[in-house]
Protein backbone atom coordinates (compact mmCIF):
# COMPACT_ATOMS: atom_id res chain seq x y z
CA UNK A 1 0.00 0.00 0.00
CA UNK A 2 1.62 3.32 -0.61
CA UNK A 3 1.49 6.58 1.76
CA UNK A 4 -1.80 8.62 1.32
CA UNK A 5 -1.00 11.29 -1.01
CA UNK A 6 -2.59 15.08 -0.46
CA UNK A 7 -1.88 17.59 -2.67
CA UNK A 8 -5.03 19.89 -2.39
CA UNK A 9 -6.06 21.77 -5.23
CA UNK A 10 -6.30 25.41 -5.35
CA UNK A 11 -5.45 25.16 -1.29
CA UNK A 12 -5.01 28.77 -1.57
CA UNK A 13 -7.88 29.99 -3.56
CA UNK A 14 -10.20 27.69 -1.21
CA UNK A 15 -8.91 29.51 2.06
CA UNK A 16 -9.02 32.45 0.89
CA UNK A 17 -12.80 31.63 -0.40
CA UNK A 18 -13.95 30.23 3.19
CA UNK A 19 -12.33 33.58 4.90
CA UNK A 20 -11.06 31.18 8.00
CA UNK A 21 -11.46 33.21 11.08
CA UNK A 22 -9.82 31.99 14.62
CA UNK A 23 -12.53 29.95 16.74
CA UNK A 24 -15.02 29.12 13.76
CA UNK A 25 -16.65 25.85 13.41
CA UNK A 26 -16.02 24.05 9.93
CA UNK A 27 -17.05 21.25 7.79
CA UNK A 28 -14.98 19.43 5.90
CA UNK A 29 -17.20 16.59 3.67
CA UNK A 30 -14.59 15.09 1.71
CA UNK A 31 -11.65 14.94 3.87
CA UNK A 32 -9.14 12.69 1.49
CA UNK A 33 -5.75 13.40 2.79
CA UNK A 34 -6.61 15.85 4.85
CA UNK A 35 -4.51 18.83 2.77
CA UNK A 36 -7.43 21.47 2.94
CA UNK A 37 -8.69 20.60 6.55
CA UNK A 38 -5.23 20.89 7.88
CA UNK A 39 -5.00 24.20 6.61
CA UNK A 40 -8.83 25.29 7.85
CA UNK A 41 -7.76 23.62 11.29
CA UNK A 42 -4.23 25.93 11.08
CA UNK A 43 -5.64 29.23 10.18
CA UNK A 44 -8.57 28.80 12.94
CA UNK A 45 -6.03 28.40 15.47
CA UNK A 46 -6.29 28.62 18.30
CA UNK A 47 -10.01 27.34 19.23
CA UNK A 48 -11.35 26.74 15.79
CA UNK A 49 -13.00 23.41 15.48
CA UNK A 50 -13.29 21.13 12.51
CA UNK A 51 -15.77 18.23 11.72
CA UNK A 52 -14.82 15.69 8.74
CA UNK A 53 -16.52 13.17 7.06
CA UNK A 54 -15.03 10.46 4.50
CA UNK A 55 -15.88 7.07 3.27
CA UNK A 56 -12.21 5.64 3.17
CA UNK A 57 -10.87 3.94 5.90
CA UNK A 58 -7.37 4.64 5.02
CA UNK A 59 -8.21 8.82 3.97
CA UNK A 60 -9.38 8.49 7.32
CA UNK A 61 -6.39 6.75 9.27
CA UNK A 62 -3.79 8.96 7.21
CA UNK A 63 -5.78 12.14 8.16
CA UNK A 64 -5.84 11.34 11.50
CA UNK A 65 -2.55 11.15 11.84
CA UNK A 66 -1.38 14.35 9.68
CA UNK A 67 -3.86 16.68 12.20
CA UNK A 68 -2.70 15.31 15.44
CA UNK A 69 -0.88 18.59 16.22
CA UNK A 70 -4.72 19.76 16.20
CA UNK A 71 -5.76 17.05 18.47
CA UNK A 72 -9.32 17.89 20.43
CA UNK A 73 -10.22 20.31 17.74
CA UNK A 74 -11.04 17.42 14.67
CA UNK A 75 -13.71 15.31 14.42
CA UNK A 76 -13.79 12.72 12.55
CA UNK A 77 -16.49 10.06 11.12
CA UNK A 78 -16.81 7.51 8.59
CA UNK A 79 -19.93 8.78 6.61
CA UNK A 80 -20.91 10.18 3.69
CA UNK A 81 -20.97 13.97 3.30
CA UNK A 82 -24.61 13.68 2.47
CA UNK A 83 -25.17 12.73 5.85
CA UNK A 84 -24.33 15.95 7.49
CA UNK A 85 -27.31 16.52 9.21
CA UNK A 86 -26.91 13.43 11.48
CA UNK A 87 -23.03 14.08 11.49
CA UNK A 88 -23.33 17.69 12.78
CA UNK A 89 -26.16 16.60 15.28
CA UNK A 90 -23.51 14.14 16.82
CA UNK A 91 -21.39 16.67 17.63
CA UNK A 92 -24.00 18.92 18.77
CA UNK A 93 -23.59 21.65 15.94
CA UNK A 94 -26.35 24.01 14.63
CA UNK A 95 -24.42 26.70 12.92
CA UNK A 96 -21.23 26.62 10.68
CA UNK A 97 -18.62 29.58 10.01
CA UNK A 98 -17.59 27.25 6.59
CA UNK A 99 -18.36 24.41 4.25
CA UNK A 100 -15.73 22.70 2.43
CA UNK A 101 -16.01 20.06 -0.23
CA UNK A 102 -13.66 18.69 -2.71
CA UNK A 103 -15.40 16.20 -5.15
CA UNK A 104 -11.74 15.56 -6.49
CA UNK A 105 -10.42 11.43 -6.26
CA UNK A 106 -7.33 11.71 -4.35
CA UNK A 107 -3.77 10.83 -5.77
CA UNK A 108 -3.40 8.01 -3.68
CA UNK A 109 -6.64 6.17 -4.82
CA UNK A 110 -5.73 6.29 -8.27
CA UNK A 111 -2.20 5.53 -7.73
CA UNK A 112 -2.96 2.28 -5.79
CA UNK A 113 -2.88 -0.51 -8.45
CA UNK A 114 -6.18 -2.52 -5.94
CA UNK A 115 -8.13 0.22 -6.17
CA UNK A 116 -8.95 -0.13 -9.56
CA UNK A 117 -9.63 3.42 -10.04
CA UNK A 118 -7.17 3.70 -13.31
CA UNK A 119 -7.31 2.82 -16.59
CA UNK A 120 -3.87 3.34 -16.47
CA UNK A 121 -3.45 -0.17 -14.62
CA UNK A 122 -4.21 -3.17 -16.72
CA UNK A 123 -4.20 -5.70 -13.77
CA UNK A 124 -5.96 -3.97 -11.64
CA UNK A 125 -9.49 -5.52 -10.56
CA UNK A 126 -12.04 -3.73 -11.41
CA UNK A 127 -13.41 -2.04 -7.92
CA UNK A 128 -13.55 1.90 -7.70
CA UNK A 129 -15.52 1.53 -4.01
CA UNK A 130 -14.30 4.75 -2.29
CA UNK A 131 -15.60 2.75 0.79
CA UNK A 132 -14.08 -0.43 1.02
CA UNK A 133 -17.23 -2.48 3.08
CA UNK A 134 -19.25 -0.95 0.52
CA UNK A 135 -20.89 -3.97 -1.58
CA UNK A 136 -21.56 -2.95 -4.94
CA UNK A 137 -18.02 -2.72 -7.76
CA UNK A 138 -17.19 -1.90 -10.82
CA UNK A 139 -16.89 -5.47 -11.91
CA UNK A 140 -21.17 -6.21 -10.93
CA UNK A 141 -21.99 -2.99 -12.52
CA UNK A 142 -19.91 -3.93 -16.20
CA UNK A 143 -21.00 -7.62 -15.72
CA UNK A 144 -24.55 -7.67 -14.18
CA UNK A 145 -25.88 -4.35 -15.39
CA UNK A 146 -28.13 -4.58 -18.33
CA UNK A 147 -27.44 -3.56 -21.46
CA UNK A 148 -29.57 -0.84 -21.75
CA UNK A 149 -28.59 0.17 -18.23
CA UNK A 150 -24.80 0.76 -18.95
CA UNK A 151 -26.03 2.63 -22.13
CA UNK A 152 -27.46 4.82 -19.86
CA UNK A 153 -24.90 4.98 -16.98
CA UNK A 154 -21.81 5.75 -19.65
CA UNK A 155 -24.27 8.63 -21.64
CA UNK A 156 -25.55 10.32 -18.19
CA UNK A 157 -22.22 9.95 -16.10
CA UNK A 158 -19.42 10.15 -19.09
CA UNK A 159 -20.87 12.29 -21.72
CA UNK A 160 -19.83 9.29 -23.74
CA UNK A 161 -21.04 9.33 -27.41
CA UNK A 162 -19.84 6.44 -28.57
CA UNK A 163 -22.07 4.34 -25.27
CA UNK A 164 -24.80 2.37 -27.30
CA UNK A 165 -21.25 0.52 -28.65
CA UNK A 166 -19.62 -0.01 -25.59
CA UNK A 167 -22.46 -1.53 -23.97
CA UNK A 168 -22.87 -3.98 -26.90
CA UNK A 169 -19.65 -4.73 -26.77
CA UNK A 170 -19.38 -5.10 -22.76
CA UNK A 171 -22.32 -7.25 -23.34
CA UNK A 172 -20.89 -9.79 -25.81
CA UNK A 173 -17.30 -10.08 -24.12
CA UNK A 174 -18.73 -10.66 -20.84
CA UNK A 175 -21.38 -13.50 -22.39
CA UNK A 176 -17.77 -15.29 -23.20
CA UNK A 177 -16.17 -14.58 -19.59
CA UNK A 178 -16.47 -12.18 -16.75
CA UNK A 179 -15.23 -8.97 -17.54
CA UNK A 180 -12.69 -8.27 -13.92
CA UNK A 181 -9.57 -6.31 -14.71
CA UNK A 182 -9.20 -2.82 -15.78
CA UNK A 183 -7.49 -3.82 -18.74
CA UNK A 184 -9.84 -5.92 -20.60
CA UNK A 185 -12.51 -3.06 -19.89
CA UNK A 186 -9.74 -0.34 -21.61
CA UNK A 187 -9.54 -3.00 -24.60
CA UNK A 188 -13.18 -2.83 -25.15
CA UNK A 189 -13.51 0.98 -24.83
CA UNK A 190 -10.81 1.23 -27.41
CA UNK A 191 -12.14 -1.26 -29.69
CA UNK A 192 -15.82 0.74 -29.59
CA UNK A 193 -14.17 3.94 -30.13
CA UNK A 194 -13.16 4.67 -33.78
CA UNK A 195 -9.59 5.93 -33.91
CA UNK A 196 -10.26 9.21 -35.17
CA UNK A 197 -11.70 10.07 -31.55
CA UNK A 198 -9.39 8.82 -29.77
CA UNK A 199 -6.82 11.88 -30.38
CA UNK A 200 -7.79 13.88 -27.26
CA UNK A 201 -7.05 11.69 -24.20
CA UNK A 202 -7.35 8.64 -23.24
CA UNK A 203 -10.57 6.81 -24.83
CA UNK A 204 -11.19 4.99 -21.46
CA UNK A 205 -11.52 8.32 -19.39
CA UNK A 206 -15.10 9.17 -19.84
CA UNK A 207 -16.08 5.46 -19.06
CA UNK A 208 -14.41 5.06 -16.29
CA UNK A 209 -15.71 8.16 -14.92
CA UNK A 210 -19.33 6.26 -15.57
CA UNK A 211 -18.81 3.53 -13.53
CA UNK A 212 -17.12 5.21 -10.75
CA UNK A 213 -19.90 7.12 -10.50
CA UNK A 214 -22.31 4.66 -10.72
CA UNK A 215 -20.33 2.33 -8.06
CA UNK A 216 -20.10 5.67 -5.43
CA UNK A 217 -23.56 7.19 -6.20
CA UNK A 218 -21.60 10.85 -6.69
CA UNK A 219 -24.09 12.37 -7.57
CA UNK A 220 -27.28 10.85 -5.85
CA UNK A 221 -28.46 13.50 -3.44
CA UNK A 222 -25.98 16.27 -4.15
CA UNK A 223 -28.26 18.72 -4.73
CA UNK A 224 -29.99 18.78 -1.91
CA UNK A 225 -26.92 18.14 -0.22
CA UNK A 226 -25.29 21.91 -1.42
CA UNK A 227 -28.47 23.08 -0.32
CA UNK A 228 -28.57 21.05 2.84
CA UNK A 229 -24.97 22.45 3.75
CA UNK A 230 -25.20 26.08 2.65
CA UNK A 231 -28.59 26.90 5.19
CA UNK A 232 -26.79 25.04 8.07
CA UNK A 233 -23.83 28.13 7.77
CA UNK A 234 -24.41 31.34 10.22
CA UNK A 235 -25.10 34.62 8.67
CA UNK A 236 -21.43 35.54 7.04
CA UNK A 237 -20.57 31.56 6.78
CA UNK A 238 -19.13 30.39 3.13
CA UNK A 239 -19.03 27.56 1.69
CA UNK A 240 -16.35 26.22 -1.09
CA UNK A 241 -16.91 23.60 -3.56
CA UNK A 242 -14.33 22.18 -6.04
CA UNK A 243 -15.66 20.36 -8.98
CA UNK A 244 -13.88 18.19 -11.67
CA UNK A 245 -17.04 17.72 -14.52
CA UNK A 246 -19.25 19.15 -16.01
CA UNK A 247 -22.24 17.00 -14.16
CA UNK A 248 -21.06 18.21 -10.58
CA UNK A 249 -20.18 22.00 -11.57
CA UNK A 250 -23.51 22.18 -13.03
CA UNK A 251 -25.37 21.04 -9.83
CA UNK A 252 -23.76 22.91 -7.64
CA UNK A 253 -24.27 25.72 -10.04
CA UNK A 254 -27.65 25.20 -10.33
CA UNK A 255 -28.20 24.98 -6.08
CA UNK A 256 -26.34 28.04 -6.02
CA UNK A 257 -28.65 29.99 -8.37
CA UNK A 258 -31.75 28.91 -6.53
CA UNK A 259 -30.29 30.01 -3.17
CA UNK A 260 -29.39 33.45 -5.10
CA UNK A 261 -32.72 33.95 -6.26
CA UNK A 262 -35.18 36.09 -4.48
CA UNK A 263 -38.64 34.59 -5.85
CA UNK A 264 -39.84 31.70 -7.45
CA UNK A 265 -43.21 32.68 -8.31
CA UNK A 266 -44.50 32.43 -11.86
CA UNK A 267 -43.86 35.65 -13.21
CA UNK A 268 -47.92 36.14 -14.65
CA UNK A 269 -48.32 36.66 -10.37
CA UNK A 270 -48.57 40.39 -9.87
CA UNK A 271 -46.96 39.77 -5.91
CA UNK A 272 -44.88 36.86 -4.40
CA UNK A 273 -46.81 34.41 -2.67
CA UNK A 274 -43.85 31.91 -2.65
CA UNK A 275 -42.08 33.37 0.11
CA UNK A 276 -38.57 32.69 -1.22
CA UNK A 277 -36.10 35.05 0.16
CA UNK A 278 -32.44 35.34 -0.79
CA UNK A 279 -30.54 33.28 1.11
CA UNK A 280 -26.82 33.38 -0.30
CA UNK A 281 -24.42 35.93 -2.12
CA UNK A 282 -22.19 33.87 -5.00
CA UNK A 283 -18.52 35.16 -4.82
CA UNK A 284 -17.21 33.90 -7.63
CA UNK A 285 -19.32 35.23 -10.45
CA UNK A 286 -17.45 32.49 -12.39
CA UNK A 287 -15.64 29.58 -11.10
CA UNK A 288 -12.36 29.74 -10.53
CA UNK A 289 -9.77 27.76 -12.15
CA UNK A 290 -6.23 26.34 -11.45
CA UNK A 291 -3.30 28.73 -12.67
CA UNK A 292 -0.98 27.71 -14.98
CA UNK A 293 1.80 27.00 -11.93
CA UNK A 294 -0.61 24.57 -10.20
CA UNK A 295 -1.64 22.59 -13.44
CA UNK A 296 2.46 21.82 -14.13
CA UNK A 297 2.89 20.88 -10.65
CA UNK A 298 -0.40 19.19 -10.28
CA UNK A 299 -2.24 17.60 -13.77
CA UNK A 300 -5.11 16.65 -11.61
CA UNK A 301 -5.78 20.24 -10.92
CA UNK A 302 -6.60 21.07 -14.73
CA UNK A 303 -10.10 20.27 -14.74
CA UNK A 304 -10.71 21.58 -11.37
CA UNK A 305 -13.92 24.74 -11.03
CA UNK A 306 -14.01 26.14 -7.46
CA UNK A 307 -17.30 27.96 -7.03
CA UNK A 308 -17.93 30.08 -3.18
CA UNK A 309 -21.08 31.48 -2.03
CA UNK A 310 -21.51 33.13 1.52
CA UNK A 311 -24.74 33.12 3.82
CA UNK A 312 -26.64 36.41 4.11
CA UNK A 313 -29.46 35.70 6.29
Amino acid sequence: MSEFSHFPVMLEECMQGLDVKSGGIYFDGTLGGAGHSYEILKRSSPDGKLIATDLDDEAIAAATERLSPFKGRFFIHKSNFKNYGEVLDKEGVDGLDGVMLDFGISSHQIDEPERGFSYMSPEAPLDMRMDKSASLTAEDVINEYPQKELIRILKQYGEERFAPQIAANVVKARERARITTCGEFVKIIEESIPKKFQQNGPAARKSFQAVRIEVNGELDGLYEAVLGLTRRLKKGGRIAILTFHSLEDRIVKNAFRYLETDCICPKELPVCVCGKKKEIEVITKKPITASPKETVINSRSRSAKLRVAERII
